[in-house]
């Protein structure tokens, strides 16, 4: 089953982050701790680890998007796996 990949939460006062650039494209395999993607938040930019192993299925939040912590960026699972809508 496919996982959501989603907005980290860096610090207690974090409330959201906005994705500078993705370091993966869909398709490409990842494994747990690579850096996947740099997210601004109000005090640094800071990469983003995967804590998920698998092919990054869908980018469902480009760069330049301002998320809530916990909202979902991206899908993880298999290869052909089907998203939730």
């Amino acid at each position: 089953m496919a996982e959501a990949l989603t907005m980290p939460k860096f610090g207690q006062t974090m409330e959201e982050g906005t994705i500078v650039s993705w370091k993966k494209k869909e398709g490409d395999s990842i494994s747990k701790g690579d850096v996947v993607m740099e997210v601004e938040t109000d005090k640094a930019v800071m990469d983003v680890e995967s804590d998920l192993q698998g092919t990054l299925l869908k980018i469902v939040a480009p760069a330049g998007q301002t998320l809530k912590c916990g909202e979902t960026m991206a899908w993880v699972g298999r290869p052909g796996e089907k998203i939730p809508a």
